[in-house]
């Protein structure tokens, strides 16, 4: 028996792929990061912008739709920590965004 496209176990494997990714430092890294960035919190890490799509090979928009394929089939809010992985996000966001505080 084959695992579902869009079950959880291949979300979770798609998403540590994503993570590993989002951890380098190339052009598809800064795209899977802002996958990952708008799934995790949109309105402070900004949105992915779909034409992000055309700047990764076949493999990597594979993962990220297999995430979005697996978002699509549960109502409400799913997001990566409910694969434990809160850690690696917030590690994401201190790579990638600069939330600086503009008081100090």
């Amino acid at each position: 028996m084959t695992a579902a496209p869009f079950g959880k176990a291949a979300a979770g494997k798609a998403l540590d792929r994503l993570i590993d990714l989002a951890r380098s430092d190339t052009g598809q890294a800064r795209r899977a990061a802002n996958f990952l960035l708008a799934w995790w919190n949109g309105e402070d890490c900004g949105h992915f912008p779909i034409a992000d799509l055309f700047g990764v090979d076949a493999t990597i928009a594979t993962h990220i739709t297999t995430i979005i394929g697996f978002l699509g089939q549960h109502e409400g809010a799913i997001y990566p920590d409910a694969f434990g992985r809160k850690a690696e996000m917030i590690e994401l966001v201190g790579r990638w965004r600069d939330f600086a505080d503009e008081d100090g």
